[in-house]
C-alpha cells in the first residue's frame, strides 16, 4: 500500500469519526507504516495553511491547541508552523514576532509510534474542524491594515512605555508601581497623539488595523472586561470571543500596540495584587474562594477602567494644548474609522452579564489594588 493511502485511510477512519475506537484504529494504522511519516507532516502542513486562509494566525492556533489539547500538541503544532513558514508570502511585522514567540517544536523522544500517531491525529481533527475568523492581514481583506510600520523601527515612546512596564510590574512597592504606569500612560497618550497628527498630513493616511490578544482562564470574563477598557483608553475597540479564548482589538497600530502592552501589565500587576490580598484574606480566617478572585478582578477592571480614560483625556489634552492645534477632529475621524472598520468586522455582536461577582471582600480589595496601579497624574477618585 502506498503512503498517501495509508494517510487518506487513516484520516478517513479517525479525521471524519469523533469516536475514540476510530482514532485508536487510524492510530494503528499509521504505526505500521514508518514511511508514511512523511506525507503526514505533508498533509499538516497543509492544515496550517488552510487554517491561514481562514483567518487564523500562528499565535491563534498555539493558543486553541493549549487550550484544548496538551504539551505534546503544542510542540507538534509549532513545528508544522515552522516548516511552513518558509513557503508563506510576508505577512507583516506582527505575524514575524508570532513567529519568533513559537514554542519550542522539538519534539520530546517518543515512547511509542502508536501514541504518537494518535497525538499527531488528534492535532489534526481539531484543525480540521476550526472555524472561520475574521481576517486580519492586509491583503486579505482588501484594505490596507493601520499602522503603516512596516519596516520601521520600534519609536524611542515605545521603548520607553516597554521599561517603564517592567519596572512596574517587577517593584514590590505600589506607589512606586503607580507613577510607573502613570508615566506610562502618559506617554502612550501622547504618542497616539503624535501618530494621529503624522498620519492626518501624511499623503496616505494610515487605515485602523486588528490584532487578537488572548484572555486565558481562569476568570476570563473579567480579563476580557479589563481588556475592553484598556482598549476603550486608547481609542480602540475589542470584541471578545469566549470560546476560542481571545478580544479582537481594532485600532490604529500605534494604539494597538499601547493596548497590548498596558493590559498585559496590569493583568500581572492586579494577579500579583490578588495573591497579596488572598494571603490577608487567609490571615484573618478566611479561605481562598473563586468569588473572591472574580470579584476581585471585575473591581480592579471596573476602577481601572475609569483612571485610564481619565488619564488619557488629561494627556490628550495637554498634547493639543503645547502642539496648539484642534486635536478634536482628528481623533474624531479616526474614531469614526475604527468604529467602521469594527462594524465591517463584526456586523453583529452581543453584550455579556458579567458573573460571580458576589464577593464584597473581593470588590473592595480589587478596587484597591487598582487605586494603587492608577495611570494618570490626577489624585485618586473618591
Amino acid at each position: 500500500m502506498s503512503t498517501s493511502r495509508t494517510v487518506d485511510r487513516a484520516f478517513e477512519t479517525a479525521l471524519y469519526d469523533t469516536a475514540d475506537d476510530a482514532l485508536d484504529t487510524a492510530a494503528s494504522l499509521l504505526a505500521a507504516d514508518p514511511a508514511a511519516d512523511a506525507e503526514l507532516a505533508a498533509r499538516g502542513a497543509e492544515f496550517v495553511a488552510a487554517a491561514w486562509r481562514r483567518g487564523w494566525q500562528p499565535a491563534d492556533l498555539v493558543r486553541v491547541v493549549r487550550r484544548e489539547l496538551g504539551p505534546e500538541h503544542v510542540r507538534s503544532v509549532a513545528a508544522l508552523i515552522r516548516a511552513q513558514a518558509p513557503r508563506d508570502r510576508p505577512r507583516g511585522p506582527r505575524w514575524a514576532a508570532q513567529l519568533d514567540a513559537l514554542p519550542d517544536g522539538a519534539a520530546p523522544p517518543r515512547t511509542d509510534r502508536f501514541s504518537h500517531a494518535g497525538a499527531v491525529l488528534e492535532l489534526y481533527r481539531l484543525l480540521l474542524r476550526l472555524p472561520a475568523l475574521e481576517p486580519l492581514v492586509a491583503g486579505e481583506t482588501g484594505e490596507r491594515a493601520g499602522g503603516g510600520r512596516e519596516g520601521r523601527p520600534e519609536s524611542r515612546a515605545l521603548a520607553r512605555i516597554r521599561a517603564l512596564l517592567a519596572k512596574a510590574e517587577a517593584t514590590g512597592y505600589p506607589q512606586e508601581a503607580e507613577a510607573l504606569s502613570a508615566k506610562a500612560q502618559e506617554l502612550m497618550a501622547r504618542h497616539s497623539v503624535d501618530e494621529a497628527l503624522l498620519s492626518a498630513h501624511a499623503p496616505s493616511p494610515d487605515a485602523p488595523g486588528a490584532c487578537r490578544i488572548g484572555v486565558d482562564p481562569p476568570y476570563e470574563q473579567a480579563k476580557a472586561v479589563l481588556l475592553d477598557a484598556v482598549a476603550d483608553a486608547n481609542h480602540c475597540r475589542a470584541v471578545w470571543n469566549e470560546p476560542l479564548g481571545f478580544s479582537t482589538v481594532v485600532g490604529f497600530e500605534a494604539d494597538l500596540e499601547a493596548v497590548e502592552l498596558l493590559y498585559t501589565s496590569l493583568l500581572v500587576q492586579a494577579e500579583a495584587a490578588m495573591t497579596k490580598a488572598e494571603a490577608a484574606q487567609r490571615a484573618g480566617g478566611r479561605g481562598r474562594t473563586k468569588t473572591f478572585r472574580q470579584s476581585f478582578l471585575a473591581a480592579y477592571a471596573h476602577r481601572a477602567g475609569t483612571r485610564l480614560r481619565a488619564a488619557a483625556e488629561a494627556a490628550t489634552a495637554d498634547s493639543g494644548s503645547a502642539a496648539d492645534v484642534d486635536l478634536l477632529p482628528v481623533l474624531a475621524s479616526r474614531e469614526v474609522a475604527v468604529t467602521e472598520r469594527l462594524e465591517r468586522m463584526f456586523p453583529e455582536t452581543t453584550t455579556t452579564r458579567l458573573r460571580g461577582v458576589s464577593d464584597a471582600a473581593g470588590w473592595t480589595e480589587g478596587t484597591r489594588a487598582a487605586d494603587h496601579a492608577r495611570v494618570g497624574r490626577h489624585r485618586p477618585l473618591a
